[in-house]
């Protein structure tokens, strides 16, 4: 985090968006985080628009985290790792860490 100078606030140095390009430019996929969710677009030479913005499904993050991919680790170092498990788990399915206590608890005998 960095101060800027004169307001209070706090700016974060992480980027926000993430842009992949092939070796020879014809390829360039670019990954933002916007409103919590995780989005992709594909983009051909320079044309750079808000169109073409689509999210990534839980099962396609699953299988980026699987494969170790740059968008995987960028989304570790920018989200932290249990934000990122939540992301590739759905969250309306992953358990509270509150409640996953209380499950151990009721088993432990």
């Amino acid at each position: 985090m960095l101060l800027w100078p004169g307001t209070g606030v706090l700016m974060s140095l992480m980027p926000m968006s993430l842009r992949l390009e092939a070796a020879d430019g014809t390829a360039i996929e670019e990954y933002r985080i916007e409103h919590g969710a995780i989005e992709v677009r594909h983009l051909s030479g320079c044309l750079e628009t808000d169109a073409g913005w689509r999210r990534i499904t839980p099962a396609q993050l699953r299988d980026h985290v699987n494969r170790k991919t740059l968008l995987a680790q960028w989304l570790e170092r920018r989200l932290g790792w249990r934000r990122l498990l939540r992301a590739c788990l759905d969250e309306k399915n992953v358990w509270k860490v509150e409640d996953f206590g209380r499950a151990l608890g009721r088993h432990a005998a």
